[in-house]
Protein backbone atom coordinates (compact mmCIF):
# COMPACT_ATOMS: atom_id res chain seq x y z
CA UNK A 1 0.00 0.00 0.00
CA UNK A 2 3.14 2.52 0.39
CA UNK A 3 3.43 2.58 -3.30
CA UNK A 4 -0.09 3.07 -3.56
CA UNK A 5 0.10 6.48 -1.00
CA UNK A 6 3.38 7.51 -2.52
CA UNK A 7 1.82 7.16 -6.44
CA UNK A 8 -1.08 9.86 -4.90
CA UNK A 9 0.96 12.22 -3.18
CA UNK A 10 3.38 12.77 -6.09
CA UNK A 11 1.05 13.24 -8.37
CA UNK A 12 -1.66 15.22 -6.50
CA UNK A 13 -1.41 17.92 -9.19
CA UNK A 14 -2.17 15.84 -12.14
CA UNK A 15 -5.44 14.28 -10.06
CA UNK A 16 -6.73 17.22 -9.35
CA UNK A 17 -6.46 18.10 -13.14
CA UNK A 18 -7.99 14.96 -14.72
CA UNK A 19 -10.71 15.08 -12.13
CA UNK A 20 -11.75 18.30 -13.27
CA UNK A 21 -11.12 17.33 -16.99
CA UNK A 22 -13.40 14.21 -16.69
CA UNK A 23 -15.78 15.66 -14.78
CA UNK A 24 -16.05 18.45 -17.26
CA UNK A 25 -16.45 15.42 -20.27
CA UNK A 26 -18.60 13.67 -18.26
CA UNK A 27 -21.13 16.40 -18.23
CA UNK A 28 -21.92 14.88 -22.30
CA UNK A 29 -20.49 12.26 -22.33
CA UNK A 30 -21.54 11.05 -25.76
CA UNK A 31 -19.53 14.66 -27.02
CA UNK A 32 -16.29 12.57 -26.73
CA UNK A 33 -15.72 9.34 -28.76
CA UNK A 34 -15.17 6.07 -26.54
CA UNK A 35 -11.60 6.51 -28.63
CA UNK A 36 -10.93 9.75 -27.58
CA UNK A 37 -12.12 9.22 -23.60
CA UNK A 38 -9.94 5.71 -23.71
CA UNK A 39 -6.93 7.90 -24.68
CA UNK A 40 -7.80 10.21 -21.81
CA UNK A 41 -8.20 7.54 -19.28
CA UNK A 42 -4.86 5.88 -20.69
CA UNK A 43 -2.98 9.31 -20.85
CA UNK A 44 -3.79 9.87 -16.55
CA UNK A 45 -2.67 5.95 -16.25
CA UNK A 46 0.76 6.57 -18.55
CA UNK A 47 1.66 9.79 -16.74
CA UNK A 48 1.32 8.04 -12.99
CA UNK A 49 3.25 5.40 -13.72
CA UNK A 50 6.08 7.17 -15.22
CA UNK A 51 6.39 9.22 -12.27
CA UNK A 52 6.58 6.47 -10.15
CA UNK A 53 8.81 3.63 -12.36
CA UNK A 54 5.58 1.14 -13.14
CA UNK A 55 5.68 -0.56 -16.19
CA UNK A 56 4.18 -3.45 -18.26
CA UNK A 57 5.13 -5.87 -20.41
CA UNK A 58 2.53 -7.38 -22.71
CA UNK A 59 2.00 -10.38 -24.56
CA UNK A 60 -0.34 -11.82 -27.08
CA UNK A 61 -2.27 -9.36 -28.61
CA UNK A 62 -2.24 -11.17 -31.18
CA UNK A 63 -4.88 -13.27 -29.45
CA UNK A 64 -7.08 -10.51 -29.14
CA UNK A 65 -10.28 -10.78 -31.96
CA UNK A 66 -9.90 -8.48 -34.36
CA UNK A 67 -14.00 -7.70 -34.57
CA UNK A 68 -16.72 -7.57 -32.84
CA UNK A 69 -16.99 -7.59 -28.45
CA UNK A 70 -15.34 -10.13 -26.38
CA UNK A 71 -15.08 -10.65 -22.72
CA UNK A 72 -11.43 -10.19 -21.06
CA UNK A 73 -11.52 -12.32 -17.74
CA UNK A 74 -8.25 -12.03 -16.09
CA UNK A 75 -7.34 -13.31 -12.45
CA UNK A 76 -7.76 -10.36 -9.67
CA UNK A 77 -4.65 -9.49 -8.01
CA UNK A 78 -5.41 -5.21 -7.02
CA UNK A 79 -6.13 -2.31 -7.95
CA UNK A 80 -3.17 -2.12 -10.54
CA UNK A 81 -4.90 -4.84 -12.56
CA UNK A 82 -7.18 -2.95 -14.84
CA UNK A 83 -4.60 0.02 -14.94
CA UNK A 84 -2.09 -2.92 -16.62
CA UNK A 85 -4.41 -4.13 -19.17
CA UNK A 86 -5.97 -0.81 -20.15
CA UNK A 87 -1.40 0.55 -21.30
CA UNK A 88 -1.32 -2.75 -23.46
CA UNK A 89 -5.12 -3.27 -24.66
CA UNK A 90 -5.18 -0.31 -27.56
CA UNK A 91 -8.93 -1.17 -28.61
CA UNK A 92 -11.40 1.01 -26.43
CA UNK A 93 -12.71 -1.49 -23.14
CA UNK A 94 -14.17 -1.36 -20.12
CA UNK A 95 -14.59 -3.12 -16.89
CA UNK A 96 -16.99 -4.43 -14.04
CA UNK A 97 -15.99 -3.24 -10.32
CA UNK A 98 -17.50 -3.40 -7.04
CA UNK A 99 -20.42 -0.48 -6.91
CA UNK A 100 -19.37 0.65 -3.17
CA UNK A 101 -15.62 1.16 -4.35
CA UNK A 102 -16.61 2.86 -7.48
CA UNK A 103 -17.99 6.28 -6.21
CA UNK A 104 -14.03 7.10 -5.10
CA UNK A 105 -12.88 10.31 -6.55
CA UNK A 106 -10.63 9.48 -9.38
CA UNK A 107 -12.01 6.13 -9.30
CA UNK A 108 -15.69 7.71 -10.50
CA UNK A 109 -14.04 9.56 -12.93
CA UNK A 110 -11.91 6.84 -14.50
CA UNK A 111 -15.18 4.33 -14.75
CA UNK A 112 -17.37 6.81 -15.96
CA UNK A 113 -15.21 7.62 -18.79
CA UNK A 114 -15.23 3.85 -20.36
CA UNK A 115 -18.65 3.40 -19.54
CA UNK A 116 -18.10 1.05 -16.83
CA UNK A 117 -20.60 -1.41 -15.10
CA UNK A 118 -21.43 -1.11 -11.18
CA UNK A 119 -22.11 -4.63 -9.64
CA UNK A 120 -23.87 -4.51 -6.17
CA UNK A 121 -22.37 -7.62 -4.22
CA UNK A 122 -24.97 -10.14 -3.40
CA UNK A 123 -27.89 -8.95 -5.49
CA UNK A 124 -28.49 -11.16 -7.90
CA UNK A 125 -31.20 -9.63 -9.48
CA UNK A 126 -28.83 -6.33 -9.98
CA UNK A 127 -26.01 -8.54 -11.18
CA UNK A 128 -28.42 -10.35 -14.37
CA UNK A 129 -29.80 -6.45 -14.99
CA UNK A 130 -26.50 -5.55 -15.34
CA UNK A 131 -25.07 -8.61 -17.67
CA UNK A 132 -28.21 -7.96 -19.96
CA UNK A 133 -26.82 -4.68 -20.91
CA UNK A 134 -23.43 -5.70 -21.01
CA UNK A 135 -24.47 -8.81 -23.62
CA UNK A 136 -26.28 -6.35 -26.00
CA UNK A 137 -23.25 -4.03 -25.15
CA UNK A 138 -21.45 -7.24 -26.32
CA UNK A 139 -22.99 -7.50 -29.62
CA UNK A 140 -22.84 -4.28 -30.71
CA UNK A 141 -19.00 -4.68 -30.41
CA UNK A 142 -17.77 -4.04 -26.97
CA UNK A 143 -15.19 -5.46 -25.12
CA UNK A 144 -15.34 -5.81 -20.66
CA UNK A 145 -12.69 -6.73 -18.01
CA UNK A 146 -14.72 -8.84 -15.37
CA UNK A 147 -12.62 -10.75 -12.27
CA UNK A 148 -14.18 -13.85 -12.13
CA UNK A 149 -12.25 -14.13 -8.70
CA UNK A 150 -14.66 -11.38 -7.39
CA UNK A 151 -12.01 -9.67 -5.28
CA UNK A 152 -8.67 -9.64 -4.35
CA UNK A 153 -5.92 -10.92 -0.82
CA UNK A 154 -3.30 -8.54 -0.25
CA UNK A 155 0.35 -9.98 -1.38
CA UNK A 156 -1.56 -11.86 -3.80
CA UNK A 157 1.95 -13.68 -4.74
CA UNK A 158 0.68 -14.50 -7.88
CA UNK A 159 -2.18 -17.25 -6.44
CA UNK A 160 -5.06 -17.41 -8.52
CA UNK A 161 -8.20 -18.29 -6.52
CA UNK A 162 -11.13 -20.14 -7.26
CA UNK A 163 -13.53 -18.67 -10.27
CA UNK A 164 -17.01 -18.02 -9.42
CA UNK A 165 -18.79 -19.92 -12.38
CA UNK A 166 -21.37 -16.99 -13.05
CA UNK A 167 -19.16 -14.43 -14.23
CA UNK A 168 -19.34 -16.42 -17.15
CA UNK A 169 -23.09 -16.51 -17.75
CA UNK A 170 -22.53 -12.66 -19.70
CA UNK A 171 -20.45 -13.90 -22.47
CA UNK A 172 -23.08 -17.00 -22.97
CA UNK A 173 -25.49 -14.34 -23.18
CA UNK A 174 -23.80 -12.00 -25.44
CA UNK A 175 -22.24 -15.73 -27.09
CA UNK A 176 -18.79 -13.95 -27.96
CA UNK A 177 -15.21 -15.07 -27.59
CA UNK A 178 -14.07 -15.50 -24.06
CA UNK A 179 -9.80 -14.52 -23.68
CA UNK A 180 -8.52 -15.70 -20.65
CA UNK A 181 -5.68 -13.30 -19.17
CA UNK A 182 -2.90 -14.02 -17.07
CA UNK A 183 -1.80 -11.13 -14.52
CA UNK A 184 1.78 -11.87 -13.30
CA UNK A 185 3.67 -9.56 -10.52
CA UNK A 186 0.54 -7.04 -10.52
CA UNK A 187 0.00 -7.28 -7.10
CA UNK A 188 3.43 -5.52 -6.37
CA UNK A 189 2.65 -2.07 -7.93
CA UNK A 190 -0.41 -0.92 -4.74
CA UNK A 191 -0.71 -3.98 -3.08
CA UNK A 192 2.19 -5.21 -1.17
CA UNK A 193 4.10 -3.30 1.39
CA UNK A 194 7.16 -6.18 0.46
CA UNK A 195 7.36 -3.90 -2.56
CA UNK A 196 8.28 -0.56 -3.08
CA UNK A 197 9.20 1.84 -5.68
CA UNK A 198 9.51 1.04 -9.39
CA UNK A 199 8.14 -2.28 -10.35
CA UNK A 200 7.44 -4.35 -13.53
CA UNK A 201 4.19 -6.26 -14.49
CA UNK A 202 3.43 -8.72 -17.13
CA UNK A 203 -0.08 -8.70 -19.05
CA UNK A 204 -0.59 -11.98 -21.16
CA UNK A 205 -3.50 -12.32 -23.55
CA UNK A 206 -4.57 -16.03 -24.08
CA UNK A 207 -6.13 -17.65 -27.25
CA UNK A 208 -9.50 -16.86 -27.17
CA UNK A 209 -12.05 -19.70 -26.40
CA UNK A 210 -15.19 -18.70 -28.90
CA UNK A 211 -18.53 -19.78 -28.47
CA UNK A 212 -18.85 -22.42 -30.30
CA UNK A 213 -16.08 -24.33 -28.01
CA UNK A 214 -17.98 -23.38 -24.98
CA UNK A 215 -21.42 -23.31 -25.76
CA UNK A 216 -22.40 -26.87 -24.87
CA UNK A 217 -20.42 -26.82 -21.49
CA UNK A 218 -21.69 -25.24 -17.94
CA UNK A 219 -19.98 -22.46 -16.77
CA UNK A 220 -18.91 -24.20 -13.70
CA UNK A 221 -16.44 -26.01 -16.03
CA UNK A 222 -15.87 -22.64 -18.31
CA UNK A 223 -14.68 -21.64 -15.23
CA UNK A 224 -12.26 -24.12 -14.65
CA UNK A 225 -11.27 -24.15 -17.93
CA UNK A 226 -10.29 -20.60 -18.16
CA UNK A 227 -8.66 -20.69 -14.96
CA UNK A 228 -6.30 -23.45 -15.83
CA UNK A 229 -4.96 -21.71 -18.31
CA UNK A 230 -4.47 -18.89 -16.53
CA UNK A 231 -2.52 -21.37 -13.62
CA UNK A 232 -0.65 -22.78 -16.22
CA UNK A 233 0.70 -19.41 -17.89
CA UNK A 234 1.54 -17.94 -14.60
CA UNK A 235 3.29 -21.15 -13.87
CA UNK A 236 4.96 -20.89 -16.98
CA UNK A 237 6.51 -17.80 -16.51
CA UNK A 238 7.27 -18.12 -12.66
CA UNK A 239 9.70 -21.00 -13.96
CA UNK A 240 11.52 -19.22 -17.28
Amino acid sequence: MRNFYHTILINIHRIIYYVAKARIWLLNVDGHTDEERYALANEMITKMNKSSGYETLSFGQENLPEDGGYMLYPNHQGKYDVLGIFTSHKKPCSFVMDEKRSHLVLVAEFLGLVKGKRLVLNDPKQTLTVFKEMAEELKRGRKFILFPEGGYKENNRNIVEDFKAGSFKVAQMAKVPIVPVALVDSYKVYNSDEHIGPTKTFVYYLKPIFYDEYKGMRTKEIAEMVRQRIVDKIAQHVDV
